[in-house]
């Protein structure tokens, strides 16, 4: 069956100068207070990745956690947290990286993958790419297989997806914006 579309671009809002001067951003809120908006989100996903043999879905904090929670249902699997520096319990392992407006650092709980697993990545925006980066580089050193990564939205004048893909992940957005 056929995944019917749904114009997620008519909730995404777009705040100029947050959270600094000179920044576009892309607010998914409401999209995320929308059932409709989420249930195709989760379907969508389900359609693009399903041949994939998803065990797992990993959600990039902290709007991409409501994501792959979302898309996690849906497979019949469960999430995986991808974090901030600081913010699991237990052994984790990190990773530094660079963003469009500075530098940050990514963990995983060391328990969280388990060797050959299929994942898929998911978080609500792909800018320039470093924070998934981050995550697909946290889930390989765990011995896990990133299958795929998903996002709601791609700022494609950043090439953080076009990045991805030329490093050989499957990448697919639900909105482009130029």
């Amino acid at each position: 069956m056929k995944n019917q579309q749904f114009d997620l671009g008519a909730l995404i809002r777009a705040c100029p100068d947050f959270p600094r001067p000179g920044i576009l951003f892309r607010d998914i809120n409401p999209v995320l207070r929308n059932y409709h908006a989420l249930k195709y989100i989760a379907k969508e996903f389900y359609c693009r990745f399903r041949r994939r043999r998803i065990q797992a879905v990993a959600g990039i904090e902290s709007r991409g956690f409501i994501i792959a929670t979302a898309i996690a249902l849906k497979f019949g699997v469960g999430m995986i947290l991808v974090r901030k520096a600081g913010k699991l319990p237990g052994p984790t392992i990190r990773k530094a990286y660079n963003i469009e407006y500075g530098t940050s650092v990514m963990e995983i709980q060391k328990d969280a993958v388990e060797n050959g697993q299929g994942i898929l990545v998911a978080d609500d925006l792909i800018a320039t790419g470093g924070t998934a980066t981050a995550a697909a580089q946290l889930i390989e050193e765990l011995g896990g297989k990133v299958l795929g990564l998903g996002f709601v939205i791609e700022l494609a004048n950043l090439d953080g997806g076009q990045r991805l893909r030329n490093s050989g992940y499957k990448v697919d957005s639900l909105s482009v914006y130029y």
